[in-house]
């Protein structure tokens, strides 16, 4: 008997050695070993809509469609770049285990790079959220907090994905289903080993992986997505969109964004090259590849990178960025005001025409491409702001927003690093509230709120280093209070410090005179400003409200510097907050 004993405990400490993940019970040790995600997971969230009851997500036999996952792009085994991280939904087909409920599984997970990312949703009604950890190469341990909101009542304008029902064994449900991509921070520069999932109930993770950073690149040219507009309806379309950038490199790479989208778009194929004037290349357009294939399908509310390309991208000039439409794009994403024309072709594939002839079109806006990156350099630059940043009122075609001007004065020196800039402003936004719902075809490309969207155009940016805020102008105008702009300000510095940005603040600028700047409004502005000048919240300040008002009205805007509208400065008073920025405050 004790010889029967000896033998089944030899025969399991082989097997715990030689199969992975055999329990720390039965192998008697302490922890289990890691296990990939996959081989962990517990439940089943995706049904067939022919078997509904297959799957059941949130306990009480509710679950997704195959069905609208594939018809957004998500399809088994897919890998989903969304906020700048590569995640993979999983590889299961409708009916099988395709997601972990957290409760504390150790995850192997390698990498490393500033963030997690989690592909997540919660099924308790609320957001649902609890404490983990994250274990390092060598040994060091960090903590985190993870959040998942509701995959039914969840915010929009965060989800990275919304399909449009849910599938119950009584019958499938005309009702919003969301997914989110969740990041926390890690600590820089040290490789991940492994993840401790929180124990939470009802916290659903069906995906996890490091946010790499992009080594060998900078940011030269950015612009947010405001919106999901109708468009032309375009099909079989060439755009050509003029973009300026601020840092060159020999090397470039373009980012493409389909966020709020319900469904994939395909660009059949992209080049750049300099601009000559209007749609006209100076030399033949240079093609980009994805992945080594001429084109790319990006999924809904996920993104694209081309392929380095060695094309050397001249600082401060003029690129022409034309990606070839092959179907039908009635409604995309969509940063509308570009103070810059852009060009729309006749029908076909026009990507390397250098003339100008096929592209009779002036298009305003910029649809779907969201970034221009190049090789080098010491890193970006974020500005997060409204029509301010944005350019509103600035000259169209003469690239004088004041991030022009700071990029161009950055280029013209040697104290500092010549970081790109990268404008993130969209003309209208709020710092608390969503313009934009975050889901479906809307007129309002004012976006999300600063809040939300701050993730995605300032943390996920490439070779962010410093981020500068300058918003709130439109929340006073339309009634939010001082405190509440305050509590916004406050939780973005926050994050940004947890992911090592150095955070600057701009003072909001004057606008008595405008309809609704009144004196109300004025005195929430005055008390947010002073809150910024002395809270000691942000590493600096910006102070353009003393840079542009009228000393003897301080509640309003130099005369020189007025657009007209008394709310938007024009070119000299742009050019003059530029101007004032001690480039010393943008290093970290």
């Amino acid at each position: 008997m004790r010889r029967c004993v000896w033998i089944s405990a030899v025969v399991l400490a082989l097997f715990a050695a030689l199969v992975p993940g055999v329990s720390a019970h039965a192998a008697g040790e302490r922890r289990a070993v890691p296990l990939p995600l996959e081989r962990l997971f517990d439940n089943t969230a995706v049904s067939d809509d022919a078997r509904p009851a297959a799957a059941d997500f949130d306990g009480s036999g509710a679950s997704l469609s195959a069905q609208d996952l594939a018809a957004a792009g998500w399809t088994p085994g897919r890998a989903l770049t969304v906020q700048g991280a590569r995640l993979t939904w999983p590889d299961r087909q409708p009916g099988e285990p395709d997601n972990v409920l957290a409760a504390g599984q150790d995850v192997r997970v390698r990498g490393h790079g500033d963030a997690l990312a989690f592909l997540v949703a919660g099924t308790a009604g609320i957001d649902v959220g609890a404490a983990g950890s994250v274990v390092y190469a060598d040994g060091a341990r960090s903590g985190y907090r993870l959040t998942a909101p509701d995959w039914r009542t969840g915010p929009l304008a965060t989800k990275a994905v919304a399909l449009p029902h849910i599938n119950t064994p009584g019958g499938q449900l005309a009702e919003r289903a969301r997914l989110y991509v969740v990041t926390v921070p890690l600590v820089a520069g040290r490789q991940v080993a492994s993840v401790t999932l929180p124990k939470a109930t009802g916290l659903h993770v069906f995906a996890v992986a490091v946010r790499s950073p992009a080594p060998g690149w900078t940011g030269s040219w950015a612009a947010a997505t405001g919106g999901y507009p109708t468009v032309g309806p375009w099909t079989d379309r060439t755009l050509r969109l003029v973009v300026h950038t601020s840092a060159g490199g020999p090397r470039v790479r373009l980012r493409f964004d389909n966020t709020f989208a319900a469904g994939p778009v395909r660009i059949g194929g992209a080049t750049v090259a300099v601009q000559q004037s209007g749609a006209a290349a100076k030399t033949t357009p240079v093609r980009v590849s994805f992945g080594g294939a001429a084109g790319v399908e990006v999924p809904a509310g996920a993104q694209a990178y081309s392929d380095p390309l060695g094309f050397a991208v001249p600082a401060d000039t003029n690129l022409l960025v034309s990606f070839h439409l092959p179907g039908t794009v009635p409604a995309a994403p969509v940063h509308r005001l570009a103070q810059q024309r852009s060009y729309v072709s006749e029908p076909g594939d026009h990507t390397a025409d250098p003339a100008a002839s096929a592209y009779p079109t002036v298009l305003t806006s910029w649809p779907l491409l969201t970034g221009v990156d190049v090789g080098g350099g010491p890193g970006s630059v974020v500005l997060l702001g409204d029509s301010i940043t944005d350019g509103d009122k600035s000259t169209t075609d003469a690239n004088r927003r004041w991030p022009n001007v700071l990029a161009t004065r950055l280029l013209n020196q040697s104290a500092v690093p010549r970081y790109g800039v990268l404008n993130q402003g969209i003309s209208g936004n709020r710092v608390v509230s969503d313009r934009y719902p975050g889901d479906g075809v809307s007129t309002d490309t004012a976006g999300v709120s600063a809040l939300h969207r701050f993730d995605l155009d300032v943390l996920a940016q490439t070779s962010a280093r410093t981020a500068v805020v300058f918003e709130g102008i439109n929340d006073v105008r339309w009634d939010t209070t001082a405190e509440q702009v305050i509590a916004g300000l406050r939780e973005i510095a926050d994050r940004g410090h947890a992911r090592g940005l150095r955070m600057l603040a701009a003072t909001i600028l004057p606008c008595a005179g405008e309809a609704r700047c009144t004196a109300a409004a004025d005195a929430e502005r005055v008390e947010i400003n002073a809150w910024i000048r002395s809270a000691g919240v942000y590493d600096g300040v910006l102070d353009f409200d003393a840079v542009v008002r009228d000393p003897a009205q301080p509640s309003r805007m130099l005369p020189a510097y007025d657009s007209g509208d008394h709310l938007h400065p024009g070119d000299p008073g742009l050019a003059a907050m530029a101007r004032s920025v001690d480039l010393r405050a943008l290093v970290p």
